[in-house]
């Protein structure tokens, strides 16, 4: 009985914050103007690329463009969903709904895990009917199937979940734009640290490392701790991804960027409670 009751007002809050959001211009706007972009991709869809005079396989042609797409829509809909949420509790305070609601038998918890799940549920559902096209496209035009597309993009969402906790966290506690650049720094910095990563793995990175006086390798510990401890979100696109590569391989240690981005989420949502907790509400 109890847990009904708590769950009511949660559902209230979610629902009534997927209307609104549904609501605004902007976001229709920015729905139609992705899904246009999805659909001008169906040009590469072809099948019959040549190159040095050798006809290249369907699936690779189709695996190749779908893979590139994947990224290009999970890093889209993050950037979305960052500024769905940056501004979400200004606007409430603004409008006087954030007092409206919690002068009612609301708890400040219900509030904020309501517009959580709220704005996760939309941001889910916006970037599974971008992938969605991208599979019927696949489907109708080349009659390749790839089900483990779909399945990816369920499993991005938990990227979503941590750029809406950690977007609401900052907004907190600096200006709403300032809290996006935040979040789209934490980004960057982990795409270009996964690209630095990479190249030190090549054989000249090794080669220079190996020369005499190289203990560069020491010098980069502290390097390694903050790249093994920074939110993996390009990790967990990359280990999506991989569901519907026919040639890779993954073993336990890739569940490891899941892991941290799931751990980031409950300790970015346990430090947004504690903080909404304390916000004077006017």
């Amino acid at each position: 009985m109890e847990t009904s009751k708590a769950l009511s007002p949660l559902t209230r809050i979610t629902r009534y914050t997927l209307i609104d959001e549904v609501q605004q211009r902007s976001f229709v706007i920015m729905f139609i103007i992705c899904a246009s972009c999805v659909f001008l991709v169906r040009g590469c869809y072809q099948g019959n690329y040549v190159v040095n005079g050798h006809a290249l396989d369907t699936e690779a042609v189709v695996g190749a463009v779908s893979k590139v797409t994947f990224h290009l829509i999970g890093a889209g809909v993050m950037v979305i969903a960052a500024l769905l949420s940056m501004r979400i509790f200004r606007r409430d305070r603004m409008e006087g709904m954030q007092s409206c609601i919690l002068s009612k038998p609301i708890t400040r918890w219900q509030y904020v895990a309501g517009k959580i799940i709220g704005i996760w549920l939309l941001s889910v559902t916006f970037m599974f009917l971008l992938h969605s096209i991208v599979f019927l496209i696949t489907s109708i035009n080349l009659k390749v199937f790839m089900p483990e597309y779909l399945i990816a993009s369920l499993l991005c969402s938990v990227n979503l979940l941590f750029v809406i906790i950690a977007t609401l966290l900052l907004s907190l506690l600096m200006s709403d734009i300032i809290a996006f650049l935040c979040l789209l720094g934490v980004g960057v910095a982990g795409f270009v640290a996964d690209g630095i990563v990479a190249a030190s793995h090549s054989q000249i990175a090794q080669a220079i490392v190996q020369q005499p006086g190289g203990h560069a390798q020491s010098d980069l510990a502290w390097w390694k701790v903050v790249y093994f401890l920074w939110p993996k979100l390009l990790a967990v696109q990359q280990l999506s991804s991989s569901l519907f590569e026919s040639e890779s391989h993954q073993g336990v240690g890739s569940l490891y960027p899941l892991l941290n981005v799931l751990l980031y989420c409950l300790l970015l949502g346990t430090l947004l409670f504690k903080r909404f907790r304390n916000e004077d509400i006017v």
